[in-house]
This record gives C-alpha cells, sequence and structure tokens, in this order.
C-alpha cells in the first residue's frame, strides 16, 4: 500500500514556491500470496514497483502498464482488496507525472474497492492520497478535507505511520497556506509519532518541512537547525535522495540571505546527489535554482544556459509543475534583459500548464509575474488586471501568504503612479494579511512601504512610527540568527530601511531642529553598523565553550585538524609532476565544505553555550555615552552616512553635535573612485597637480561643509560605502582645497578609522581588565616562497624544485580573486625594515623582542601560542584579501622549511580568529590588509576583524598594494616614533608619514597614506 508524504523542495523563484516530491514507498504490498512463485499479478506488480523506484519518467509509464497488468488479473481473481492497493498505486504515478486528473480518476475508483473490503488502513491511505493529488493541484482547502477526513480513519486503523504521515501532510499544506504556526502545530505532533513508528525516513522529511517552515517566518538559523538534523538523519539512513532535496533548500536559505558561494556550494553538492541517484526531477529544481542564483549575479547568459537545462529535464521526466515553474523563471530572465515580449511568451508557457493541470496556485504566481511585467512598463491598466487576477485565485485557495505579496505589488504599482493614499490603503491589507500568516519579513516590507507613502504625504510622524515598527521586526529577526556570518548577510539585505529611517530623522531636523532629530539619526546610524563585529568582540571576553558537550567540542578540533590537513593535502596534489586539475578542485570544494562545517559547529556551540546565553546583546552607543566614553576635548568624530538621493555627516564632539547634508551617494562614489586611481594608478601616481586636484574634488564634497569645525583636533572617522576604501590622510585640507597643493590633512589631524563608533567602546571594555604582555615585539617577516630563493640553494632536489613551482601555481589558481602577482616575490625590504626595528630597539632598556625570520617566519610559529606574550605583533609578508570568500583571506608565512619540505603556509581568516593575542598594536605591513569583503552595514570583513576578536587594541593596515621599500622606510619611521618618541601608535603614524611626504622620493601619496590605523587611538 502506497500513502504519500510531500516534502518541501524550494524553487527559488520571484516568489519562493515549494516542489513537493514523493517519499519513498512506506509500506509495500506484504501478502502471503507472494510465496506463490505462479502467482503472475504478484510478480507483475512486484515488477511495477521496481520501475516505480527508478524514479523517471520512462520508469513511471512502463510501471503504469505493469499495475494495469496486475490490476487486471486481481480482477478476474476478484480480490477486491488487492485492486484497490493496484488503483491506488496507478493513480499516484500519474500524479508524480502531472496528470492529476488521471489520478483522481483511479483513486476513486480505488476507493470503494478499500471500504468494500472492510480494509480501514487502505481507506485511510487512499483518502490521503486524494489529499496528496489536491495538493499538487493548488487547491489547498480541498487537500486539507481529505487529510483531515483521513486522520481519524488512520488513527482508529491502528495505523501510526500513517497518522504520522497525514499529521505532515496538513503540516504541509497549512505551510503552503501561509499558516506557519498551525503547519508548526501539526509537524509537531507528526515528528514524535514518526519516531515512535521507527519511520527515520518520514522524521528526516518531517525535519525538512519544518526547517522550510522556519525559513519562511524568517527564522534562518532555525531553519539551518533543522536542515541540519534532517540532513544528518538522511546521511544516517543512506537516504540520499532526502539528502539532496535537503541541501537544496539549504542553499535557497543562503541565497536569500546574499550568500551566494554558499549557497552555490550547496546547490553543487545537491546537484552531484541528484546525478549520481538519477533523480532527474530534483536535478532540474536544483539546476533551475542555480540559474536563479546566477541570475540574481547579473549573469543573465549563463542564467538562462541552466533554466534550458532545467527545463530539458522536467520534460524528460514529464513533471509538468517543475516545467510551470521553470518557464515562469525563464520568463523573469528575458524581462530582466528588457525582452518582454520573450519574457510573456514564457509566462503565458507556464500559465498554460498551470491551467491544464489544475495548478491555481502556480496561475497565481504566473498572473502575478506578468503583472510586473505589465508595472515595470508603466502600463499601470494591464498590471492591475493581472495583478488583481492572481489576487482572486490566492484568496480561492486560501494561499495568503501569496495573497499578501499580490497586495504589496499592487500597492507599488499605486505609489509609481503617485496614488499615494490607494497605495498605503494596499500595503496596510497587505500588512494585515502578513500578520495573520506571521510572515513578520513581509509585514517588516509593508512597513517600510507604508512609512515611503506617508513621508511622501509630508506625515513625518506616521512614517516614523511605521519605519521604527519596521526596524522593531527587524531586530528580532536578527537576533534569532547564532551565526556570525548569517547575521552579517541579513544585515546587510534590510540596510535600505535604515537608510530611509536616518534620512526621514534628518528631515524631520529640518523641520524641528531643537528636537534633537540628528542626534537620533546617528544613533540610528550606530544602530545600522558593525553590529555583528560589536557582538563578536563582546563575546571574545567570554568563554562560550564553557559549559558546552564534549562531543562538540571535539567535533570542532577534529574539524580544525582536518582544514589543515586538507591544506597540506592541496599542496601535495599542487606540487605533483602533473598536477590534475580535477584533484585540485574537488579538494577545494572539500575544503569549502569543511569550512562550512566549522561555521556550523561554531553556530551550535553559540546555540547551546550557557556563557553565550548570558551574553546581552550589546547596545550600541547613545550619543550622551558616545561623547562620555570615546572622545576627549582634542578629538573629533566624523560619521557618514551615504544615501541614494543625499548624504550625510555628523561632527560630535565631546560636548556637542553638528549635522550636514552631503551630496548624493552616486556623486560622492565618482570622486572617490577618481581619487583612488589618481594615487594608485602608476601611470598618474607621481603627478602632485592631478593627485592635488581629485583630493581636492572628494574633500569638497565629504569635508568642506564641516572645515570650520576640524581646527587641528584628532579625527576619529567612521566611514561608509565606497569611504571603506578611501585614504583620508591624503585628502586635502579644506580651507585648502582650492589652491591645488599638498595641504594633505595629515598635516593637521591625526586620522583613526573604526567601523563603528561603538566598537572602540568595546575594545576598551576587553581592554581594561587584561593585564600588559612582558615582551615588547613579536616579528614574523622575510618568508620563503619561491624555490628561486637564495635561502633554498643547495638544499632542494632538482623534485622538490619542481614541486615547490607547482605549489605556486596551485596558490595562484586558488587565490585567484586576489591582486598579488603570481608567484609570490620575495618582500627582500622587509628583512632590511625588521633589522632597522630591532636596532631601534636595541637602543632602550627593558625592550625584550622576537624575531622570526626566512623559514622561521612561519604559520606554525604565528599559531603556537606565543604571540599572547607580546604588547605588539609584526607581520611583514603578503596578505591575501579575498573579497568573495573572506575566510579564505589570510597572510602568507613560509611555504618551505630549512630542509625544503613543503608546509601549509596560509595564515587564514580562521586561524587568526583562532589566536590568543593581548598585543596593544598589530602591524600588518602587508599588502591590501585592511580590504575585505564590503558587506553593507558591516563595512570590510576581513583580517582587521579577525585580529581585533583575537585580542589586538588596534590594528595597523594597508588599502593597497604597498611599494616593498616604501613601506620598509615608512614602518622604520613608525616605530622610530613609537618606540623613541613615545608617541602613541596613531600619532606616531603621522609623524611617519609627514616626514615621508616631505622627502622627494617618498612624497607621492601612494608610498605613505596606503596605512591607517583601526581601532583604540589613545
Amino acid at each position: 500500500m502506497k500513502i504519500l508524504i510531500l516534502a518541501g523542495m524550494s524553487i527559488a523563484l520571484s516568489i519562493q514556491l515549494i516542489q513537493p516530491i514523493a517519499a519513498a514507498t512506506v509500506e509495500k504490498i506484504v501478502q502471503t500470496a507472494q510465496t506463490n512463485s505462479n502467482d503472475t499479478a504478484d510478480r507483475l506488480y512486484q515488477e511495477a514497483e521496481k520501475l516505480y523506484e527508478q524514479g523517471t519518467a520512462a520508469g513511471f509509464k512502463s510501471a503504469i502498464a505493469k499495475y494495469e497488468e496486475a490490476l487486471k488479473l486481481y480482477r478476474e481473481t476478484g480480490d477486491r482488496a488487492k485492486q484497490a492497493i493496484a488503483l491506488n498505486s496507478i493513480g499516484l504515478v500519474y500524479s508524480l507525472l502531472g496528470e492529476q486528473q488521471k489520478a483522481l480518476e483511479y483513486l476513486n475508483q480505488s476507493l470503494p474497492l478499500s471500504q468494500a473490503a472492510g480494509d480501514r488502513k487502505q481507506v485511510a491511505n487512499t483518502i490521503s492520497n486524494f489529499g496528496f493529488v489536491y495538493s499538487q493541484l493548488g487547491e489547498k482547502q480541498k487537500a486539507l478535507e481529505y487529510f483531515k477526513q483521513s486522520l481519524p480513519l488512520a488513527r482508529a486503523a491502528g495505523d501510526r505511520s500513517g497518522e504520522a504521515i497525514t499529521l505532515s501532510n496538513i503540516g504541509k499544506v497549512y505551510s503552503d497556506l501561509g499558516e506557519k504556526q498551525q503547519a508548526l502545530e501539526y509537524y509537531s505532533q507528526s515528528l514524535p509519532l514518526t519516531r515512535s513508528a521507527g519511520d527515520r525516513a518520514g522524521e528526516a522529511i518531517t525535519l525538512n518541512n519544518i526547517g522550510k517552515v522556519y525559513s519562511d517566518l524568517g527564522e534562518q538559523q532555525k531553519a539551518l537547525e533543522h536542515y541540519n538534523r534532517s540532513l544528518s538523519v538522511s546521511r544516517e539512513l543512506g537516504f540520499r535522495s532526502q539528502e539532496a532535496g535537503t541541501l537544496n533548500n539549504m542553499a535557497v536559505v543562503y541565497l536569500a540571505l546574499g550568500e551566494t558561494q554558499k549557497a552555490l556550494e550547496y546547490f553543487s553538492q545537491s546537484l552531484s546527489l541528484t546525478k549520481t541517484l538519477g533523480d532527474r526531477s530534483s536535478e532540474a529544481v536544483t539546476l533551475s535554482n542555480i540559474g536563479k542564483l546566477y541570475s540574481d549575479l547579473g549573469e543573465k547568459q549563463k542564467a538562462l544556459e541552466y533554466y534550458q537545462q532545467s527545463l530539458s529535464l522536467s520534460q524528460a521526466v514529464g513533471d509538468r509543475s517543475a516545467q510551470a515553474n521553470i518557464l515562469n523563471s525563464l520568463g523573469t530572465v528575458y524581462s530582466e534583459l528588457g525582452d518582454r515580449d520573450k519574457a510573456l511568451e514564457y509566462y503565458h508557457q507556464s500559465l498554460h500548464l498551470s491551467r491544464e493541470m489544475g495548478d491555481r496556485r502556480g496561475g497565481s504566481l504566473t498572473f502575478n509575474n506578468i503583472g510586473r511585467i505589465y508595472d515595470d512598463s508603466g502600463d499601470k491598466q494591464k498590471a492591475l488586471e493581472y495583478f488583481n487576477t492572481a489576487l482572486g485565485l490566492s484568496r480561492e485557495i486560501g494561499d495568503r501568504s501569496g495573497e499578501a505579496t499580490i497586495l504589496k505589488n499592487i500597492g507599488l504599482v499605486y505609489l509609481k503612479s503617485a496614488e499615494k493614499q490607494t497605495a498605503l490603503d494596499y500595503f496596510n491589507q497587505s500588512a494585515i494579511v502578513s500578520r495573520a500568516v506571521s510572515n513578520r519579513s513581509l509585514e517588516a516590507v509593508n512597513l517600510f512601504g507604508m512609512a515611503y507613502v506617508k513621508r511622501d504625504l509630508g506625515n513625518l510622524d506616521r512614517a516614523l512610527k511605521d519605519i521604527e515598527a519596521a526596524i522593531e521586526i527587524i531586530e528580532n529577526l536578527r537576533t534569532k540568527i547564532a551565526s556570525p556570518e548569517l547575521r552579517s548577510s541579513y544585515f546587510a539585505t534590510v540596510q535600505d530601511y535604515y537608510k530611509f529611517y536616518i534620512d526621514l530623522l534628518m528631515q524631520l531636523h529640518k523641520t524641528h531642529p531643537k528636537s534633537r532629530y540628528d542626534r537620533k539619526a546617528l544613533e540610528a546610524s550606530e544602530r545600522s553598523r558593525a553590529r555583528s563585529l560589536l557582538e563578536l568582540l563582546q563575546e571574545s571576553n567570554a568563554n562560550i565553550r564553557e559549559g558546552i558537550s564534549p562531543d562538540l567540542l571535539q567535533q570542532e578540533e577534529s574539524l580544525q585538524q582536518e582544514l589543515d590537513a586538507i591544506e597540506k593535502r592541496r599542496i601535495e596534489a599542487v606540487s605533483s609532476p602533473n598536477p590534475s586539475q580535477t584533484k585540485i578542485d574537488e579538494i577545494d570544494k572539500q575544503r569549502l565544505a569543511l569550512l562550512q562545517q566549522y561555521q556550523q559547529i561554531q553556530t551550535q556551540i553559540r546555540s547551546t553555550s550557557p556563557r553565550y546565553a548570558a551574553l546581552t546583546q550589546p547596545k550600541p552607543l547613545t550619543l550622551p555615552e558616545l561623547q562620555k566614553q570615546i572622545l576627549d576635548n582634542n578629538t573629533i568624530l566624523l560619521q557618514y552616512s551615504l544615501g541614494k538621493e543625499r548624504s550625510y555627516l555628523w561632527v560630535v564632539t565631546s560636548t556637542g553635535i553638528t549635522s550636514y547634508e552631503l551630496p548624493k551617494q552616486a556623486d560622492i562614489e565618482t570622486a572617490a573612485r577618481d581619487f583612488l586611481d589618481a594615487i594608485t594608478n602608476p601611470v598618474v601616481r607621481d603627478f602632485p597637480k592631478r593627485v592635488a586636484e581629485a583630493s581636492s574634488n572628494l574633500s569638497q564634497l565629504i569635508l568642506q561643509p564641516a572645515a570650520a569645525q576640524l581646527g587641528n583636533k584628532r579625527l576619529l572617522i567612521v566611514p561608509d560605502g565606497i569611504l571603506h576604501y578611501t585614504p583620508f590622510a591624503a585628502l586635502t585640507i579644506p580651507q585648502l582645497a582650492e589652491q591645488n597643493t599638498n595641504n594633505f590633512l595629515i598635516l593637521q589631524h591625526e586620522i583613526i578609522t573604526l567601523p563603528s563608533a561603538s566598537t572602540l567602546g568595546i575594545l576598551r571594555q576587553n581592554y581594561a581588565d587584561r593585564k600588559p604582555p612582558n615582551q615588547t615585539l613579536a616579528i614574523l617577516a622575510d618568508p620563503v616562497f619561491s624555490p628561486d630563493d637564495d635561502r633554498l640553494k643547495g638544499k632542494l632536489t632538482p623534485e622538490t624544485t619542481e614541486k615547490l613551482q607547482s605549489n605556486n601555481l596551485g596558490l595562484n589558481l586558488s587565490l585567484r580573486t586576489s591582486d598579488l602577482a603570481w608567484p609570490p616575490k620575495r618582500l627582500p625590504f622587509t628583512r632590511q625594515e625588521t633589522q632597522k626595528i630591532l636596532e631601534t630597539l636595541d637602543k632602550l632598556p627593558a625592550i625584550s623582542s622576537s624575531n622570526k625570520l626566512d623559514f622561521d617566519a612561519s604559520r606554525t610559529n604565528a599559531t603556537d601560542g606565543s604571540l599572547v606574550n607580546y604588547q605588539i605583533v609584526h607581520f611583514a609578508t603578503h596578505g591575501i584579501a579575498n573579497s568573495s570568500n573572506p575566510e579564505l583571506s589570510g597572510i602568507l608565512m613560509s611555504m618551505v622549511d630549512d630542509k625544503g619540505n613543503l608546509v601549509n603556509g596560509f595564515l587564514r581568516l580562521g586561524d587568526i580568529f583562532n589566536l590568543k593575542l593581548a598585543a596593544k598594536l598589530v602591524v600588518l605591513s602587508a599588502c591590501q590588509t585592511g580590504l575585505g569583503q564590503n558587506i553593507q552595514g558591516e563595512g570590510m570583513v576581513g583580517l582587521t576583524r579577525g585580529f581585533m576578536y583575537a585580542g589586538a587594541q588596534r590594528v595597523a593596515v594597508s588599502l593597497w598594494n604597498v611599494d616593498d621599500e616604501g613601506t620598509s622606510v615608512l614602518m622604520q619611521k613608525f616605530y622610530q616614533k613609537m618606540v623613541q618618541e613615545k608617541l602613541a601608535p596613531a600619532a606616531a603614524l603621522r609623524a611617519a608619514q609627514m616626514e615621508m611626504m616631505s622627502q622627494e622620493k617618498w612624497n607621492s601619496p601612494y608610498y605613505w597614506a596606503a596605512f591607517m590605523l583601526q581601532g583604540e587611538w589613545k
């Protein structure tokens, strides 16, 4: 007897769909007649089952033929019970082929036979299968009726497995209807029954479906927790089809969170499994999702390739539901490419299939998307016509989540046509439905829309209430995510809310200057910045591993060891005489998978840690706290917020605040890019007039309004957007900007940059009770990278030389997103830099230092725990800033030991987070060490935050690939000022930069402006 369970497999579309997939057969026909080898009917039935299990359209069709033969013989023998079972099976296979009406015909024949035979269990199963078919047809209410009829029958028959499946299916329908809490209630009833019945496969599916509900509710961390549990069960059982489905669903979560690389990795794992299994239906779903990923990245042609592959597969297996979804996706891509005619062609094909199948939910989706086409083309009436049709369908089938989305889209149509009040009415309706279905994320979208309209209508106070309510929802959703990476990704997706909020407050400040709205806007700006870093820094001062399960800690340690081992395996793979790119790619894939597992284990540690639970969420500083804790009478805070329509600058002193409106973001970005090009482009960087002109232009935009307040004070700068890449030290002094001379800001100001002002508060708090290290300086410099290095002459065999050359090639392939030239060249001046620094220290009493050069500048020496004993830690080597995968950023240490043996010389970001430091200063005298992935709301996610988490109070980093000799000179002067003249690091860096610019050889900002100090200024 077959009964199917609905499993949620996410398809990433403009509105997310759930593609139901059939579970494995819960119970096969087992009758005493099977012992009779002459029973042709039973043999035919079993042959049909094997064909069904192939999971292909051809297999399904052949299975139907065998079932029909068996049915004919069961009819001849008058075995009504087996006739019912065969009819039930034929009906369900037709359902899987997308032929729902035929499925209903066979189920309608099966049911009365089961009833006549008095087989209550089969009756319950067949009625449940009616529910499955109607769910496929999009008739959720009808499906619900059948499932609810089946439930008491399954209970009366004592069929606990059938009861569990029906409860799960009811939960799935409620989920489809947008009633997520109801869905969770039914899933929570189903799960223990599934377990007690020993149905581990059903358990995996139900856990997967619970994860899908949490994802829809915006609780992505809970979604991932349940997906991981489902994945674990599926892998334990070898239930690989469900494993593939869950991996696909996890990828969709990462895609929604903006974690594109992770999404692609999980889709790739899912795709590999589905191909191995020959599960072409699921393969089509995942290919479609990869297409959506590439579409979101702007690679429309690549997206089309994946969609076409997906469409061919879904046609081959006869999955018309998937075909309708993919045709819909193809329409969306062509719409975004500007080919609206072709988009409409695909949408209409999708619509035709949905109508044929009676899939009103799919039809509603496509009508909605056609409405968006007409909305984008400015055809308001046609847009509304399609949206209203979609709305009617959603309401007919009880799809309240879809209803809320369409109401929101109608609101956007009226907003564009300046019918503000009507737009407001629709946003309000959508918000009400969103609340009813507990879709907090969509509720926040509508509140944002309502705030936008009310602002435009002049109701600024009411707009303020709505946007603050929206932000409260966002903050609540954010706190439910334990993973710092996922928190950052989620926060990046909602930065527009904060930008609008800040702009609204500043508009209120214009009309009510005495009401301190500019102060509130500054505090909103602080709330929108570097929140994950703030939480990481607070966490770093607590032992969150205390009280954690030893098994979990062992898993963490094992994964760390595996990561170290795979780095070594990679070196061996690329160092073979004939390196296999396929093997290298596979190792890279495994390495990324291990990194993901490591992050997941760390998330589990946070989720189960009593110490982590006891940590209060660090609150960004208020203005009075900021003035008291961060500033003094000689220090000014400059905080920027760049916006589409206008930007803002707040100038904060220890006693007051002044705000300024600046040009829009696009204008500032143009000037900032021009400025950076003038400094770093080798063709023009040595032309003072070109540099001064570009510097002056940007200075006029972002500093001139506040020029009168700057004086000669220290500047704490909290940048935004492209300003994270800007060397403020090389900007022209605003008052002198028009003179086109080298009147750089550094001449009058000590400059420190911060991810947020609140970050400095936490850094000081963490450092307050810490005992200072008893030794002064640790230097790791001038490592060995290349077989051509003089330090290896006479120590290498020709074979080892060839391996090292291959290793450099492999690193190039591994870290190809970096601008660093490969193979990495020795930085000879880092040795001179080290020697000069040490000479400076040797002149002073009670100074202790450690210098690790050559082969000793190794990853092993960097991670052995000894660095915690030093006040200053100095790395003089190459740095890697991997903007695509920040976790693969790092510092290059020696690649070989003194015997010529290959060693892991890559100190990656994860290693840096695990360092134990108590340093007042970490100096990264390397290339682009201040860069990383620029995540909205977080700023640069790279090496700096890793060292701050490890315990550094401040970090000196660079913004571009710096000149080796120039860096060496700057560092020597920096240490002279800091050690001999006893200047604070920020003051010492400024003095060193000023001295360099006074020398003709080094006066171009290219040589001295790359380095900046982040963190503590005192």
